[in-house]
């Protein structure tokens, strides 16, 4: 059970009620989203560019102002109780800003001190501690500018670690990183995660999805188009069965003819959608994938390979969103 003080919303690390930013121009940048971020989770924001995903995290944390709507980190009310919640929050947005002639602990140090609330005394271990959490000890000497992308990314989701965060907040954390680097970011953030912090990563890249996230909420132009868990996201989309042959035309009138939709001819074979119009689910077939292939073979049509084919998660979000996505990463 709650206590009275604590907010209903606080069993989510972040949640919002129609967050919604317009820029002066006119410009509809977040329209109305209701975000629920549960504790524990490595939520994916996942959107093209320009989709509202930074303009979102500004908010959250206080560097832009909302239009109308509400936002809570951590039960707190954000910006009202920024001053409240924000130090149990880490964050990185729009990259990291370092010093470029001053080492990694010099840095590191740098930020620390800027915190009022820390104890001088333990500085030193907070920034070693810090270097240790991502990996960065060897070459806590070296100076900035002979730091590689992907130790220029680990630095600052160091600085953001400096006292112990409950959340950790990432906007696009392996971008423009060689694939060096967006591997040590990812262990990073799994590492992250398995100490019991939430972490809300926003990306374009599908490849973060699938390999760090445990939740991910998709948008398309300002607006929130899915969110769950991404076995959810999965069950979302309905599966093809797909038969290869030499009678492509035979084996799509075969498919037409057992009230499977979208038939249609490809590459050396023919498919179709299993899941009917009539709302029964992806995972409930109109017809059987055993009768499908036992009526393609009634009707003469040589099988070559047969199978049902799941849609790919590029499928899904391509699907949501109407654009394609960066696969790699």
């Amino acid at each position: 059970m709650l206590s009275r003080d604590v907010s209903p919303l606080a069993v989510n690390a972040i949640a919002t009620s129609g967050l919604t930013k317009r820029f002066r121009g006119g410009q509809l940048a977040v329209d109305g989203i209701d975000l629920a971020v549960p504790r524990d989770s490595v939520y994916g924001f996942l959107g093209p560019n320009g989709s509202g995903k930074t303009t979102t995290i500004r908010m959250l944390l206080g560097l832009a102002f909302p239009t109308s709507g509400s936002a809570e980190l951590l039960g707190v009310s954000v910006p009202d109780g920024a001053t409240r919640v924000l130090d149990r929050v880490g964050s990185l947005v729009e990259g990291p800003a370092f010093y470029p002639f001053l080492t990694g602990t010099d840095n590191l140090a740098r930020y620390d001190a800027a915190d009022r609330t820390a104890d001088p005394g333990t500085a030193r271990a907070r920034v070693g501690t810090a270097l240790d959490r991502v990996g960065l000890r060897p070459a806590a000497r070296k100076k900035y500018r002979h730091y590689s992308l992907g130790m220029k990314q680990r630095l600052a989701i160091a600085a953001s670690l400096l006292r112990p965060r409950e959340l950790i907040i990432l906007d696009e954390p392996t971008n423009g990183l060689d694939p060096q680097g967006t591997r040590e970011v990812r262990a990073l953030i799994r590492q992250i995660a398995a100490d019991g912090t939430t972490v809300f990563v926003s990306s374009h890249l599908l490849a973060e999805v699938e390999q760090i996230c445990s939740h991910v909420g998709v948008m398309r132009t300002g607006r929130l188009v899915f969110q769950g868990a991404l076995p959810e996201l999965r069950r979302t989309g309905a599966a093809r069965i797909r038969v290869e042959t030499a009678d492509v035309e035979t084996a799509v009138k075969v498919l037409a003819g057992l009230g499977l939709t979208d038939p249609r001819a490809d590459d050396g074979g023919a498919s179709a959608v299993m899941a009917g119009p009539d709302g029964s689910g992806p995972d409930r077939y109109r017809a059987e994938p055993e009768q499908v292939c036992a009526e393609l073979v009634r009707a003469g049509v040589g099988v070559r390979s047969f199978g049902v084919v799941a849609p790919s998660l590029e499928d899904l979000f391509v699907g949501l969103t109407g654009e394609g996505f960066n696969v790699g990463g």
